[in-house]
C-alpha cells in the first residue's frame, strides 16, 4: 500500500505501509514450519545485506555505518543491496531462503509470516548480550517468536494528536498535558464540537484520510481505538468476541461520529495551514508541524475509551536469513549497526524514535523534556501484542503469520464503518473472515 502521497510514503519509512505486499504474503501462507537455526560459520569473510531504499538521508546514514564497519576491522565484509522500497517486501517474498542474504531489513508486521516460511533464523546466539539489552522492551516485543528474538530495529514509531495551542485556546478548549490526564473519548468528542463553533467550515480534525482506511494506516493508527476500548485484534488466535465486542463496537461507533468533523486533507496542509487544530499522525509529522507552528504546537496522547490510552508501534527492523553460513558475522554486523553512533545518525535521518535505551535516553527530540517526550513515555509502556492491559500503551500488531488477513479485514471493516455501515455489522463480518482464513492454516503455528 505505497501510495502517490508524498507525505505517506515517508511514514511508509517508519515501517507504517506495505499492504500491498502483505496482502502478497498471506497468497504465500502454509509454510507451517519454523526459522531455522542458521550456521555460525568462522565469523570471517564477506556477507551480503539487503536493505529497503529509503530516502535519501535513511540511506546515507545506512551507506555511512556499513563504510564504518568495514573499515573498522578486517575479519568481515558487508557488501550492501539497496532495493527499492515498493518493490521491497515482495522481493523477499518471491526469493527462495537459499538465496536471501546473511542480513536482511524486513517491515516488522512481515516478520511472523517470514519465519512461518523459514527465511529467517534466530540471532539470540549471533548478537551480543549487550545489544539485546540495549534493545527497549517495545522493539524486543516486535521482534520475537516463541520466546526467540529474530528481528531488532534501529527505530520505532508512535502516534499521538498533534495540536494548534492557539486554536485551542481561542475556542475554550483545555487539553491533555501528557498520559496522566488524558481525554477521555467522550471530552475529546467534547472538544470537536467547541473547536467546530469556533471554525468556519466546522472541519477540525485531521485523521490523515488521504492515505486511506481500508490500508495499513487504518490498522495503525486506528487498532488504537480498538486496543483502548479494551479489544484486540487477535485474542488467542481467534477475531471473534475480541475484535467485535461490545465495548469495540461502541468505540467504533463514537469514531464514526467525528466524520462531520473530519477535513478530507486532499492537499494535505490542513494542520499546517491552520484549517484544522487537531491532527491525528504520527511522530513522522513532527518537523513539518513543528516548522509551520512554532510554539504553538503541542503534542497529545490519543483519547482512552476506557481501557487507558493506546499507540500503535513497531517499523523496520533487521533479521538473518535463515540460510545464511556466517551468523557469527552476520552478528557481528548487527552489533555495529545497533551501536549508539548508527542508531542516532539514522534516527537523526528520519526524525523516528530511536529503538535503542540509550540512543533513546540521549535523543534530543525524545530525551525528558524533549518536543517529542510523549512518544518516548509511550513506548516505555509497551503491551506486545497479547497482554494489553489499562497501565501499558505501546501495542505491537500481531505477531501472526496471518496478520496480512487480519490488517486487511480490520482496513476494510474501518473503512465501511467511517462510510456509514453499523460498527457491529462491519467488525461481525470483519472478525468471522478472519477466523475462517485462521481455521483455513491451521492457525499460522509456528512450532
Amino acid at each position: 500500500m505505497i501510495l502517490g502521497n508524498r507525505r505517506y510514503r515517508h511514514a511508509a519509512r517508519t515501517g507504517l505501509a506495505l499492504a500491498l505486499p502483505l496482502a502478497a504474503l498471506a497468497a504465500c501462507g502454509g509454510g507451517g514450519g519454523t526459522g531455522t537455526s542458521a550456521e555460525a560459520g568462522s565469523g570471517k569473510g564477506t556477507i551480503s545485506v539487503w536493505s529497503h531504499q529509503g530516502q535519501k538521508s535513511e540511506a546515507t546514514a545506512l551507506q555511512n555505518a556499513v563504510k564504518s564497519f568495514n573499515s573498522s576491522q578486517d575479519k568481515v565484509k558487508v557488501q550492501l543491496k539497496l532495493i527499492p522500497e515498493n518493490d521491497y517486501t515482495k522481493t523477499i517474498t518471491a526469493t527462495d531462503a537459499s538465496q536471501l542474504p546473511d542480513v536482511l531489513e524486513f517491515d516488522g508486521p512481515t516478520m511472523a509470516n517470514f519465519v512461518y516460511n523459514r527465511k529467517l533464523a534466530p540471532l539470540d546466539s549471533y548478537v551480543s548480550a549487550k545489544t539485546l539489552a540495549n534493545a527497549t522492551d517495545a522493539n524486543k516485543a516486535q521482534g520475537e517468536v516463541g520466546g526467540k528474538h529474530y528481528g531488532l530495529g534501529m527505530y520505532d514509531s508512535g502516534l499521538g494528536i498533534y495540536g494548534n495551542k492557539k486554536l485551542l485556546d481561542d475556542a475554550g478548549v483545555k487539553y491533555p498535558k501528557g498520559l496522566a490526564d488524558d481525554w477521555t473519548a467522550a471530552q475529546f468528542t467534547a472538544a470537536l464540537k467547541a473547536l467546530k463553533a469556533k471554525d468556519s467550515d466546522g472541519k477540525v480534525l485531521d485523521i490523515q484520510e488521504g492515505n486511506g482506511l481500508a490500508t495499513e494506516w487504518g490498522t495503525y493508527g486506528f487498532a488504537p481505538v480498538v486496543w483502548s476500548a479494551g479489544g484486540s485484534l487477535l485474542k488467542d488466535g481467534k477475531a471473534e468476541g475480541a475484535l467485535d465486542s461490545p465495548a469495540v463496537v461502541s468505540a467504533l461507533k463514537t469514531f464514526q461520529s467525528w466524520k462531520p468533523y473530519v477535513d478530507a486533507n486532499t492537499d494535505g496542509n490542513a494542520f499546517a495551514k491552520g484549517r484544522v487544530p487537531l491532527s491525528w499522525v504520527g511522530h513522522w509529522m513532527y518537523p513539518a508541524y513543528s516548522k509551520a507552528l512554532g510554539k504553538d504546537l503541542v503534542v497529545l496522547p490519543l483519547p482512552d475509551f476506557g481501557n487507558g490510552p493506546k499507540t500503535g508501534q513497531g517499523s523496520w527492523t533487521w533479521g538473518i536469513g535463515a540460510d545464511t553460513k556466517n551468523g557469527k558475522a552476520a552478528g557481528a554486523f548487527l552489533d555495529s549497526l545497533l551501536s549508539d553512533t548508527n542508531v542516532t545518525a539514522m534516527t537523526t535521518a528520519n526524525g523516528a524514535p530511536p529503538a535503542t535505551e540509550s540512543a533513546l535516553t540521549k535523543s534530543a527530540l525524545y530525551k525528558q523534556g524533549g518536543p517529542l517526550q510523549l512518544f518516548a513515555e509511550q513506548l516505555a509502556k509497551p503491551c506486545g501484542d497479547t497482554d494489553i492491559t489499562k497501565s501499558c500503551v505501546a501495542v505491537t500488531r500481531p505477531v501472526t503469520a496471518g496478520y496480512p488477513t487480519v490488517t486487511a479485514k480490520f482496513g476494510e471493516a474501518l473503512n465501511s464503518v467511517y462510510g456509514g455501515t453499523d460498527p457491529k455489522d462491519a467488525l461481525s463480518k470483519a472478525a468471522h473472515a478472519v477466523d475462517q482464513d485462521f481455521s483455513d492454516n491451521a492457525g499460522y503455528k509456528i512450532p
